[in-house]
């Protein structure tokens, strides 16, 4: 699983970005059990993922209301298949309103051009 940490800080909240190839809602829960083994991920407040595959797309918010959609948008977007793609959150104290779906964007964006042409 590639992981890229501390990419964002606002207001104490931390967020982090991760994916792997996938190709079904099992594999997805494997993988993030798998990310959860790491200490620091086991305690995010968050890990929010979505996951586009053939029986269609797949996602869940882990309490972050909307960011899976917010990454499932995205991956449609890139037209990315059987590719999981989570957004970890480490709340820091203060709400951070609308900024938080312009942060989980921001999180995929820098995945999706950090991920190798060859895993597209």
């Amino acid at each position: 699983m590639r992981i890229i940490e501390n990419i964002i800080s606002d207001r104490g909240s931390k967020y982090a970005v991760s994916g792997a190839p996938c190709g079904s809602e099992e594999g997805a829960k494997a993988l993030i059990k798998e990310l959860c083994r790491k200490k620091k991920f086991a305690k995010a407040t968050h890990n929010s993922w979505g996951l586009l595959t053939a029986d269609g797309p797949v996602k869940n918010d882990d309490g972050e209301s909307g960011a899976g959609m917010v990454i499932l948008r995205m991956l449609e977007r890139e037209d990315l298949r059987d590719h999981l793609v989570v957004v970890t959150r480490w709340y820091g104290g203060k709400h951070l309103g609308g900024d938080r779906f312009r942060h989980v964007q921001e999180a995929v964006r820098i995945y999706l051009e950090d991920l190798p042409e060859s895993e597209r």
